[in-house]
């Protein structure tokens, strides 16, 4: 499907002009649905002026009205020739020169973040060189000290679309492999055995190991009969045995 010409001024125009809702007009222009949303809400396209789609010949009132009435309803683009091949354009993306300097700082978000993603698939999204992203995988390029890894949709190096669906279709692949990601990669929970090739069998803690066998149940007759025999209290104490003292006081007689 053809998209409008200057599709973020399209959406903003829509946005101020119209109450057609926001994923209408995200699924017209091409964009995320919170990207329009974050235009009404002024966090998204500041600054930008509204490109008039009627004026341009891209819509219809009767179109419009048709999308303001029924929320279901989806925008048609007219037929516009400027726009023809659009879809099927080739070549390396372009990115203004005011951003290219923020780029090495989305590929080092894409390669912390989102490993599961080939060199190709990072450079087609952001419009960058493998020598460039794999530079930065083995951080050898020569401002890696100074890099912050940075969100390339928030700085508008590509769309969240587009990013959603890169991700989606590296992580639909690695799953079809058979591969396990580790928590780095996407941070996909797997189970220990699985991980970590463990067995399933429950093992117990050598901080607790003999106390499987303790019992609070009263001991047999066998084991009390073997305890040792209790004691009278002048063993326990060694107290002396009486008739010490009485010689004692005999000696000291006159």
């Amino acid at each position: 499907m053809a998209k409008p010409l200057m599709a973020k001024a399209t959406a903003v125009w829509l946005v101020d002009n119209t109450t057609i809702s926001f994923k209408q007009i995200a699924d017209f222009v091409g964009m995320h649905e919170l990207e329009v949303q974050g235009i009404a809400d002024g966090d998204v396209a500041a600054g930008v002026k509204g490109f008039d789609p009627l004026a341009n010949n891209q819509l219809t009132q009767e179109e419009i009205d048709a999308a303001q009435n029924n929320p279901l309803h989806k925008l048609k683009l007219k037929f516009n020739p400027s726009a023809t091949g659009e879809e099927k354009r080739r070549g390396p993306r372009y990115t203004p020169l005011s951003k290219r300097q923020d780029r090495p700082n989305s590929i080092l978000w894409l390669v912390k973040f989102h490993p599961e993603l080939s060199d190709g698939q990072i450079a087609k999204l952001v419009g960058t060189t493998k020598p460039t992203i794999q530079s930065i995988r083995e951080r050898t390029h020569w401002n890696i000290a100074n890099m912050q890894p940075i969100d390339p949709v928030a700085l508008g190096l590509c769309k969240q679309s587009e990013l959603d669906a890169v991700v989606q279709k590296a992580a639909a692949k690695k799953a079809a492999e058979g591969g396990v990601m580790s928590d780095d990669e996407r941070r996909k929970l797997v189970s220990t055995e699985q991980s970590l090739e463990m067995d399933a069998a429950p093992k117990i803690p050598t901080a607790i190991e003999g106390l499987e066998t303790f019992s609070l149940s009263e001991e047999p007759e066998a084991e009390k009969e073997d305890s040792d025999p209790i004691v009278d209290a002048d063993s326990f104490f060694n107290l002396p045995k009486g008739g010490g003292d009485d010689e004692e006081e005999d000696d000291l007689r006159p």
